[in-house]
């Protein structure tokens, strides 16, 4: 995936009301910038952190950027971290496409965005053939407190408990069902931040248990876009 524009370089002023950014550009400007992130980005939101944000393009919009990558360091020296949680379900559904899963292979048909259980919608559906359906929810990555060690979440997620929940109904009507972890930045292994959601690690070791199958991939971040790079161990 490359960004559709150069990047705008700038440094963070403050991240306020979850869904805003006040950036100081390069060029001196004071903009405030559009933060496609809900989570708490612990580690990467530090005033003076070095951001670079798109320039938007639809006509009439409120905000004129979007924050997209982050240089930032969390252990091993600075670099650069995506921060765009809109991204990962385009990226894994390039990647599906294009073959890169073994897992998912055989599949032909994609569907985005399908309602399913009692009140949640999958990322994504794969159907086709004999197999079974499975289904596919994609969870965005950024958080490192440990040197090489990525976690999720950042913060309490009730509505992330109930996709494992839904998730692992699916396999018990059948179904195939799978998480997909997707890291934007480099990393050499995932795991589960215990001490901020106990709730949720205790919800993906029900749901493997269940049969819901798993998978973390890192990103290869650049200032000219996002790739998928490798999978890493999931150390539940």
């Amino acid at each position: 995936m490359r960004f559709s524009h150069p990047l705008v370089p700038g440094r963070l002023v403050q991240r306020y009301k979850r869904f805003l950014a006040d950036v100081v550009l390069d060029d001196g400007r004071e903009v405030t910038a559009h933060c496609a992130n809900p989570g708490s980005m612990m580690g990467l939101a530090t005033p003076g952190n070095r951001v670079f944000l798109t320039p938007a393009t639809t006509p009439g919009r409120k905000l004129p950027f979007s924050w997209q990558v982050v240089e930032a360091d969390v252990g091993r020296g600075p670099e650069l971290i995506g921060i765009d949680t809109g991204h990962p379900n385009r990226l894994i559904a390039e990647a599906i496409s294009a073959g890169y899963f073994a897992e998912f292979a055989g599949y032909p048909n994609l569907k985005r965005e399908v309602k399913y259980g009692e009140r949640s919608r999958v990322d994504m559906l794969l159907s086709g053939g004999d197999l079974p359906l499975c289904y596919v929810e994609v969870k965005n990555v950024h958080l490192m407190r440990e040197p090489g060690l990525a976690e999720f979440p950042d913060c309490v997620t009730a509505r992330g408990a109930r996709h494992l929940e839904e998730l692992a109904s699916m396999v018990a009507q059948g179904h195939r069902a799978c998480m997909v972890y997707l890291i934007q930045m480099a990393a050499d292994a995932f795991s589960f931040a215990r001490d901020l959601d106990p709730a949720y690690a205790r919800g993906f070791a029900a749901a493997r248990a269940s049969g819901v199958e798993a998978i973390a991939v890192t990103c290869r971040v650049t200032l000219e876009g996002i790739e998928l790079d490798r999978r890493v161990d999931i150390l539940a």
